[in-house]
């Protein structure tokens, strides 16, 4: 069985797809970013969690502090990129429960009253929802650069606060010259799924 969607489609947001490591000087706008969270807010999470958090690091200030935090190999990148964001985990999404999950609003004080607990739901379903924008980032025609080569605690403080925990930072454009690296393997079908 084939799949659904367009081969064109499926190489754009997979087969093609890579991590970009240069990027031209071409802008990436607000309405862009928008139309990318309005496509990927749909994406499954536990109790339609929503504890992802996205700073979008624009002004040249604000890339200064943060390519400071960044490891040196993910430096020029970072500093280079036409949008930056930094994407995290809010450990008070809880609050949101009863708007987000309605048919019981109850959830948020039976699941996740203690802190323990939204911390490690919020770093579960963060990482689902950081890997759905980073394919709304493919769907735009962009390319994106994720990393979590950085000092988190350095970037929780100068960008974030107590209830937020840094995830990873997306470097984000159109691709520039030499921006691939080559082509690393992937598992074959029988190395990954098992039948019980």
């Amino acid at each position: 069985m084939s799949l659904v969607l367009d081969p064109a489609a499926q190489d754009l947001l997979f087969r093609e797809a890579r991590s970009a490591n240069t990027f031209t000087d071409e802008p990436v706008t607000d309405e862009q970013v928008q139309a990318i969270y309005d496509l990927v807010k749909y994406g499954p999470t536990a109790f339609n969690q929503t504890p992802l958090r996205i700073t979008l690091v624009r002004s040249p200030e604000a890339r200064e502090r943060l390519v400071a935090h960044m490891a040196e190999g993910n430096r020029p990148k970072t500093a280079s990129a036409p949008l930056v964001a930094i994407l995290s985990a809010d450990n008070e999404f809880h609050e949101e429960l009863p708007h987000l999950f309605p048919a019981a609003p109850q959830i948020k004080d039976i699941f996740f009253a203690e802190r323990p607990a939204r911390e490690n739901a919020a770093a579960l379903n963060t990482a689902l929802q950081a890997a759905y924008f980073i394919v709304g980032v493919r769907a735009a025609g962009l390319a994106a650069g994720p990393m979590t080569g950085f000092d988190f605690e350095g970037v929780r403080k100068e960008f974030l606060d107590d209830d937020h925990t840094p995830l990873m930072v997306v470097n984000i454009g159109r691709p520039g010259p030499d921006a691939w690296y080559p082509r690393s393997p992937r598992l074959e079908f029988d190395q990954v799924v098992t039948t019980v």
